[in-house]
């Protein structure tokens, strides 16, 4: 993953997470820090775990790491860091899903710019 993959992963995780933030009943608690260090973490994170996949991650598992590294670490978060975000199950998903399926599209059409 080059640099422009941590941004642009950390961009979309921020922003998803400030987007579901704002639908009622899917953010039990949460605040603008601990939205910028979930995605923080899952941007790191995302980084590492394709760093020990190898360098020839498709985009199909760019966008598999990112559901699985996003539902992880928000659904940990809840516990780590209660005070700053708590997610219902429905909203990690939601922010999951759209995290990996944006994994797949984004950063391959920004390397084909």
């Amino acid at each position: 993953m080059t640099w422009i993959g941590i941004i642009t992963r950390f961009v979309v995780a921020a922003v998803i997470l400030g987007i579901v933030w704002l639908i009622p009943g899917l953010v039990n608690q949460g605040t603008l820090g601990g939205i910028l260090a979930a995605a923080v973490v899952i941007a790191v994170l995302g980084y590492v775990v394709e760093g020990l996949l190898g360098g020839q991650v498709t985009a199909r598992n760019r966008g598999l790491i990112g559901f699985i590294v996003t539902f992880v670490v928000i659904y940990l978060a809840q516990f780590i860091m209660p005070a700053l975000l708590q997610l219902s199950l429905w909203g990690t998903l939601i922010c999951a899903v759209v995290v990996g399926v944006l994994d797949v599209i984004l950063p391959e059409r920004i390397k084909a710019k």
